[in-house]
Formats: structure tokens, C-alpha cells, sequence
């Protein structure tokens, strides 16, 4: 891909599914135009899990200055919200960064803007994770008003835990709060926004090596740092991979094991990404995945 036309002044979105080249792309950018990089990914945020969640090795990060990787403590709740009011100072600094990532939900919030939701009770998150639990999603779902459930994934457990939450801290739908949305960030108008577009027979192969140079790369020893702390209701626990290699560390499956759930695992989630990044992001830039080396995963 020519970086020549891309003014330095211009803000460039980078999204992608898991797997497809991206962090490799806006880091040969960064270090081309001499930009940073802001990370849009909902788990590369948490410190417990970098081999995991490819977050940069710290060789890339010393490379360029990468920003919001790592920085948020393995049990905390971090949401869209928090991201968004991060990168609004970031870019007080710099108003051109390059912000690269898999999760849809940041991208779309950063240039359609956020709605102003209230922020969630811990009473009330403790009662959704208990009920996704015992009940299940399905349940969840089936609660929420109409106009949300025309809007979400119903097998998305964030999003719809997300929206059940929001409905019953302020006694609305989370889509009547998204339709009273401000200004966004980013308009697409003022940025370059670019989606790699990754078809699956492209993309699973990649998926496979990606997860064997993780385990080669540490991310077995990662899972037992982490395993004194393992609690799966806590965010970070989310991370592809984590569960698989605990329950591993625990005796309850073969390495072999491992390797197949999680690769059914990332392709599922890639395959949601794909989907969102269709259907909301259909106005950016499609780069074929052709144009990326082969090597960049």
C-alpha cells in the first residue's frame, strides 16, 4: 500500500478483523509519516495479556510511541465511553494519530460520535453477570426493549449484557440513548478510514500460524502468570484463548484441545467482525487483503 497520498495532517482509522495485518499496516505507516498510535481493540487494553491479545511487542513499541495498550488493571471495567474520553485528550497532543483495532463498536462511536449514557452500578453489573450465568443470554435478550433488539447481535454476550444494564439502570433503551448522540471525534470526512477486507480463505490459515507463533512466542507462560488471578467473570477474562489455556493449566484438556477451541473461536469472531465492519462501516476505504505482505500477521 503507497503511503504518498495520505496527508500528515489527516488522522487515519485503520480496522480490521483479528488476524488480517493491521497493527503491522499502521505501524509501517508510523514509522513512514512518523505518527503515533492509539490502539482501538476492547482487550489489547488490559496489561495481563499481551502475547494473548497481540498487543505490539515492546520492539515495536519502541519503535513508535503506541498509546492506550496495556495501560487498564486486569480487573477493572473499561467501556467505549472510557475509550472515547482517552482519545479525545490524546489528540489534544496529536491531532493526527493513526488509531488502529478490531473492535467495530470504537470505530463507529469515534466518527458516528457516543450517546451520553450513564454510568452503570456495580449492584446492577454484578446482577447482569449473575443472570448471564444461571439464565443465560438468550434470557437477557428476550428483556430488552424492541427497538435495541432490532439494533444488537443477540450472540454478542458484551453487547447484549451491555444493553440489558443500560435499560435497567435509566429505565431506557439503549438505542433511544444512541439516537440523542453528539458530535463525533472523527467525522469520516476529516480522517482516511480504511477496513482491510479479509475473506475467510484468506484469513483462516493466517488465524492457525497466528495462535502457534503465540504459543511459541509465550503465551502458555503468560496464562500462568495469570492464573493465581483467574476469575472468569472479570473483563480481561474475555480474551480469546484465556479459558482454554487455564482450563489446560488445571488438567481439564490437552494442549491439542487448546489449539482447536480457540481457532473455532477466533474465526467465529472474526467472522462477527466482518460483519459489523459490513454493515456500519461500508462507507470507508476497502483495502484488500492481497495488498498486505503476507508475513504481517
Amino acid at each position: 500500500m503507497s503511503f504518498a497520498k495520505i496527508p500528515l495532517d489527516q488522522p487515519v482509522l485503520i480496522a480490521g478483523p483479528t488476524a488480517s495485518g493491521k497493527s503491522a499496516l499502521a505501524l509501517e505507516l508510523a514509522q513512514a509519516q512518523n505518527r503515533d498510535i492509539i490502539n482501538a481493540d476492547a482487550l489489547q487494553v488490559y496489561s495481563n495479556w499481551r502475547v494473548l491479545t497481540a498487543r505490539p511487542t515492546i520492539e515495536d513499541e519502541l519503535q513508535v510511541q503506541h498509546h492506550l495498550y496495556g495501560h487498564v488493571a486486569h480487573d477493572v471495567a473499561y467501556s467505549v465511553g472510557h475509550w472515547i474520553r482517552e482519545v479525545s485528550e490524546l489528540i489534544t497532543k496529536m491531532p493526527a494519530p493513526i488509531i488502529v483495532g478490531g473492535t467495530g463498536l470504537y470505530f463507529t462511536s469515534l466518527t458516528t460520535g457516543l450517546s451520553n449514557i450513564p454510568a452503570v452500578p456495580p449492584n446492577v453489573r454484578e446482577l447482569s453477570e449473575q443472570k448471564l450465568a444461571v439464565e443465560g443470554l438468550e434470557i437477557l435478550f428476550d428483556q430488552l426493549d424492541q427497538k435495541t433488539k432490532d439494533r444488537i447481535d443477540p450472540n454478542n454476550p458484551a453487547r447484549v449484557q451491555r444493553a440489558w444494564e443500560v435499560l435497567n439502570t435509566t429505565g431506557r433503551g439503549i438505542a433511544d440513548w444512541q439516537d440523542e448522540t453528539p458530535a463525533p471525534l472523527f467525522p469520516l470526512h476529516k480522517c482516511r478510514p480504511i477496513v482491510i477486507d479479509a475473506p475467510k480463505e484468506w484469513l483462516t490459515p493466517r488465524i492457525e500460524q497466528r495462535f502457534d507463533l503465540m504459543l511459541q512466542d509465550g503465551a502458555l507462560e503468560e496464562a500462568e502468570q495469570n492464573l493465581d488471578l483467574w476469575d472468569s467473570n472479570i473483563p480481561s477474562s474475555r480474551a480469546i484463548g484465556a479459558p482454554e489455556l487455564i482450563s489446560y493449566l488445571k488438567g481439564e484438556c490437552t494442549l491439542a484441545d487448546v489449539r482447536e477451541t480457540v481457532i473455532i473461536a477466533t474465526r467465529q469472531y472474526a467472522k462477527r467482525q466482518r460483519s459489523w465492519f459490513r454493515s456500519r462501516m461500508s462507507d470507508w476505504e476497502w483495502l484488500a487483503s492481497h495488498e498486505l505482505s503476507k508475513s504481517d500477521i
